[in-house]
């Protein structure tokens, strides 16, 4: 007889829950026969991406027939002027969840421990899961990555940490202290991942110097992108900054023209518009100190976030609130696990958008 699919499949598969997107607007519109739906679900950046991005893919449309730089030499010659490292220290990515796959595929093997806050970013587990690890899950404290306790957590079979700097869902940052004396105390055999995805949204005070410790040569890996602040979540490209011996064994496992041309262009004239940078600091910053301060009012929880979304504790249901939302063509995202069952994740979007936002709730809490 011959063998099912399960059977023939990897049994690390087993158990494994696919990552659940949402909708696009215009089905979700079409569905609920309702127009003008805002999404604050996906913590994009609500200003879009820099005009001169847009303009770099103008101008690169016409060579979309031709494959893209394989090796990224411009785009990582702009990333290692802006960050103090040599291009040998940078690996691109489709989006930072590549960059994350490649570790998880060349460092962890079956058996191997991996600790994780908890929550954290979904991803983190899903690939220790696929790779066969046990994940050693370290509850947050203050809805904060609690370093010390991760640091405690580790034992001889520890191959790997992940640390989300902020964190998602929950928005939080650790401070550079906490950073500091965790990577004093990890042991050297032991890969460090530091998720920098929403770094250019934290304060200057709460900005660790993650870096430092690439340049010392430290098995760490910093991870960033280009889908946030920078407002290119559709073009999927993220970045990672490692030692060069790390980079060198990515590069074994990474795809040929994994970067798509268009990305390439549009990230590198991206790093060069501070005024956009600085717009989307601004719209987030004011955005976050209004959505906060309801929140309050509404008595509705929300940790203080680094980052540019809230997590909001509803103290009921969060899903059928994100549901009732959804028919009010307000879209967030509801979570769930043992400690999110009554929240909702949401994203700073423009005023109208969080003041639309605020009212629907409302509107939702009341009925």
């Amino acid at each position: 007889m011959a063998k099912s699919l399960e059977e023939l499949a990897s049994p690390f598969l087993k158990g494994l829950i696919p990552y659940t997107p949402g909708k696009p607007v215009e089905e979700v519109e079409r569905e609920l026969g309702i127009t003008g739906a805002i999404k604050l679900a996906s913590n994009e950046n609500p200003l879009g991406p820099s005009p001169l991005a847009l303009r770099a893919l103008r101008e690169a449309l016409p060579e979309c027939h031709r494959y893209p730089d394989g090796g990224g030499y411009y785009l990582k010659r702009g990333l290692a002027d802006r960050l103090g490292v040599t291009p040998d220290h940078l690996i691109l990515g489709n989006g930072c969840n590549e960059v994350l796959e490649l570790m998880a595929r060349c460092f962890l093997l079956p058996g191997d421990e991996v600790v994780i806050a908890d929550p954290a970013f979904v991803i983190y587990g899903m690939l220790a899961h696929l790779q066969g690890c046990n994940k050693v899950l370290v509850p947050l404290k203050d809805w904060t990555h609690d370093l010390e306790a991760m640091a405690k957590a580790v034992t001889p079979k520890t191959k790997m940490v992940f640390i989300g700097n902020p964190n998602n869902p929950t928005g939080t940052a650790a401070s550079p202290a906490a950073i500091a004396s965790f990577m004093n105390t990890i042991p050297e055999n032991v890969i460090v991942v530091i998720d920098e995805a929403y770094i250019e949204y934290v304060p200057p005070e709460l900005v660790p110097d993650s870096l430092s410790y690439v340049r010392q040569g430290r098995r760490v890996i910093v991870l960033r992108t280009f889908s946030k602040i920078y407002g290119l979540a559709g073009l999927r490209i993220g970045y990672g900054i490692a030692p060069p011996s790390m980079i060198e064994l990515l590069n074994r496992a990474r795809a040929p023209f994994n970067v798509n041309a268009l990305a390439q262009r549009a990230a590198l004239a991206a790093l060069d518009d501070q005024q956009h940078i600085a717009s989307s600091r601004r719209v987030n910053e004011l955005g976050k100190a209004y959505l906060s301060a309801e929140l309050e009012r509404l008595g509705l929880p929300s940790p203080p976030s680094a980052a540019n979304f809230l997590l909001v504790d509803l103290k009921r249901d969060g899903r059928a609130v994100a549901e009732a939302l959804l028919r009010m063509g307000v879209i967030v995202r509801p979570l769930g696990g043992r400690y999110l069952q009554s929240h909702i994740r949401v994203t700073v979007g423009t005023p109208p958008e969080n003041e639309r936002f605020i009212q629907a709730l409302k509107a939702v809490l009341q009925s």
